[in-house]
């Protein structure tokens, strides 16, 4: 037997070698000497003895073994030869008793490197084994803020808590990310039973998303079981069978492939334009219009109007769109989804038949995500900001182009150039809101400087307080109005003057409108057109230009300051002024961007800076409430999601 298996191992060889050189690839086994240098591979890191994953040896250490096998590992050398009988040798013994002994390796870049034991793999990886006992030394690359690399030194920093070094990401931030799932600190270690539990359910999913045809995408294993884990949870992973992954793995099969994309959102900017009637249509007798039945729509509120500004502007535009569309739909408002699971709430909205479902805060978006997933049928929409997922679609609003306005207005009044800024949570869209408020400020005050504070980690009052005492006499605050679980001193722009807060300008969100254009492409199936022509997933970002965001000024403003307002409102409509034109500069003065050239809008979205006039920080997870650490956790900017020791480390690294 062991000759019929050298015999199909080196046809299998000689195919891999002919596909490669017809392909302009090296036929042979790539070795790690000619990667780096020697005298790196001398500084390597001593792991022990560990289980290297069969599929990430990925060649030899020196490049006088190589030449024996081809890029898959199979054997090239005929079988009359010596090494052709030990490797016949070494498949008896994988047979009959297994084979025990330690291969010795070198990890680089998380693959490995076989300097001895190359046979070894080679029958096993002819027999799908899955992993081989090592002696392993790793080599570190120089660190760069190259995207592999980064990614490798999350990864280790994974493995350093976990010792688990089969699981790979292609995108940033994917550790952190799984370890949140899981409800583990960012710096807590796993115990062998986690990692025992972890190592199963993780094979199980392989071998289910393999079968499936997972082997065809770019994407990792691991992105895929991110993707499932964010669905379902690990929970119902650790108890679903082969069966039952791979039924819900075609329900959210799209969503898998998005994320072999490099940019998987697109972005929708402008409303809808209404078609004039033609001049044929206005020479022609009305027909009469039969009226489909009414469309139900849920709003699914985290909170009550009574107790939430949020919560009390989404149901102003829950009534406003009853209002416009009377009998063409039937609105009902569902509260305190988070009291319990929310996804209570929204199978509640499912059971009485809505055709669209809007859930309104980031937080709800893990629960509308499963519940898109269970009911393809239904239209659910959440509101929130830069959300990955093929199988729901998002909606927000550019406040940042508010923020701006307020901000070059606070700075036209100050005589001081002392600002102050309270921010909500370190989400996508919050931090562009912040440094827009800040070039706003230093387009008309140059001397302008924005301290900044977070209601998220000191309280609303707080926040307010502490910029008083650092003698902001312009802040920025929240931008609703204060409700009964509020403990805000105010709202939007007001002047601090002999400790009373005066009101100079609010934000206003017009949810109605944004819900009314919204609803417009539904009904003329605009909507499911631009679902079904984009293989990505939608993010609905209105702003100015559509009437969703404005100005409320005090009656107290100067009418200069007015005109100032208008102005510029005016301009960011017809894209004349714009708030992020470069270049651009960081607190840590890093240039952003080339001279006279907007920002692009995935820029804008996913900042994670301050720039130069801020004065403060984005928070760290653990300094946030416990509200501000579940929002972060589903919408966070990656920066607010890093532990301590991770930042103090790189912190380190930097100076």
């Amino acid at each position: 037997m062991p000759e019929t298996y050298y015999k199909e191992a080196l046809k299998l060889a000689q195919k891999e070698y002919r596909a490669d050189v017809a392909a302009g690839r090296s036929p042979f086994l790539p070795a790690l000497d000619e990667q780096i240098s020697s005298e790196t591979t001398s500084a390597g890191i001593d792991l022990g003895l560990v289980q290297i994953p069969i599929d990430q040896i990925a060649g030899t250490k020196t490049k006088g073994r190589s030449s024996a096998f081809a890029s898959n590992f199979m054997p090239l050398l005929e079988e009359d030869t010596e090494f052709a009988v030990k490797w016949k040798r070494l498949c008896d013994a994988h047979l009959n008793e297994g084979i025990r002994d330690a291969v010795k390796a070198y990890e680089y870049m998380n693959r490995f490197y076989i300097e001895e034991g190359n046979k070894r793999v080679s029958v096993l990886k002819y027999f799908g084994a899955e992993s081989i006992p090592g002696k392993v030394t790793r080599i570190l690359p120089q660190k760069s803020d190259k995207d592999d690399v980064v990614i490798y030194y999350e990864f280790v920093d994974f493995y350093n808590l976990t010792k688990i070094n089969f699981l790979e990401f292609s995108k940033k931030g994917s550790y952190d990310k799984l370890k949140q799932l899981l409800g583990k600190e960012a710096d807590e270690e796993w115990s062998e039973d986690e990692i025992s539990i972890f190592t199963s359910v993780y094979y199980s999913f392989k071998r289910a998303y393999i079968s499936k045809g997972g082997e065809k995408l770019q994407s990792t294993v691991g992105d895929a079981l991110l993707s499932y884990i964010k669905v379902y949870g690990f929970d119902e992973l650790k108890k679903a069978d082969k069966s039952d992954i791979k039924k819900n793995l075609t329900k959210i099969w799209e969503d898998i492939s998005l994320q072999q994309d490099e940019k998987p959102i697109e972005i929708k900017l402008d409303p809808t334009e209404e078609k004039k009637p033609s001049v044929l249509s206005k020479m022609l007798p009305v027909m009469p219009v039969i009226t489909p039945s009414a469309k139900k729509v849920a709003f699914i509120y985290d909170g009550t109007p009574e107790s939430s500004g949020w919560v009390h502007e989404h149901e102003k535009g829950r009534k406003y769109l009853q209002q416009i569309f009377e009998d063409k739909i039937i609105t009902r408002a569902y509260t305190n989804a988070m009291d319990g699971d929310p996804m209570d709430a929204i199978n509640k909205a499912v059971e009485d038949k809505s055709d669209i479902i809007f859930t309104t805060t980031p937080r709800l978006l893990p629960a509308s995500l499963r519940a898109a997933v269970e009911h393809p049928d239904i239209i659910i929409m959440n509101c929130s900001l830069n959300t990955s997922h093929r199988y729901i679609r998002t909606y927000y609003t550019r406040m940042y182009e508010v923020k701006f306005i307020l901000g070059a207005l606070a700075g036209s009044l100050s005589e001081s150039g002392k600002l102050g800024y309270v921010g909500d949570y370190p989400i996508y869209g919050q931090i562009a809101a912040v440094n827009a408020f800040a070039l706003g400020a230093q387009m008309t005050n140059p001397r302008a400087k924005v301290y900044l504070e977070w209601a998220s980690v000191k309280g609303a009052k707080q926040a307010d307080l502490a910029l008083r005492e650092l003698g902001a006499h312009y802040i920025s605050s929240q931008d609703t109005a204060r409700f009964l679980n509020d403990d805000r001193n105010s709202y939007g722009l007001s002047h601090v003057s002999d400790g009373a807060l005066e009101s100079v300008a609010n934000p206003v969100w017009r949810w109605g409108v944004y819900y009314e254009e919204i609803l417009r492409r539904v009904f003329s199936k605009t909507l499911k057109s631009e679902y079904e022509s984009s293989s990505k997933a939608l993010n609905y970002f209105l702003g100015m230009s559509a009437g969703v965001v404005d100005i409320m000024y005090s009656q107290s403003l100067p009418i200069a300051s007015k005109r100032l307002c208008d102005l510029l409102k005016e301009s960011i409509k017809n894209d004349v002024c714009i708030p992020f034109l470069t270049p651009l500069f960081t607190q840590s003065g890093e240039e952003i961007g080339d001279t006279q050239k907007s920002l692009t809008l995935d820029q804008i979205i996913n900042m994670d800076y301050l720039v130069e006039n801020v004065v403060g920080s984005i928070p760290r997870y653990e300094e946030l409430s416990d509200i501000g650490k579940d929002t972060v956790e589903v919408a966070g900017i990656k920066e607010s999601q890093k532990s301590s020791s991770t930042q103090n480390s790189e912190d380190g690294d930097n100076e």
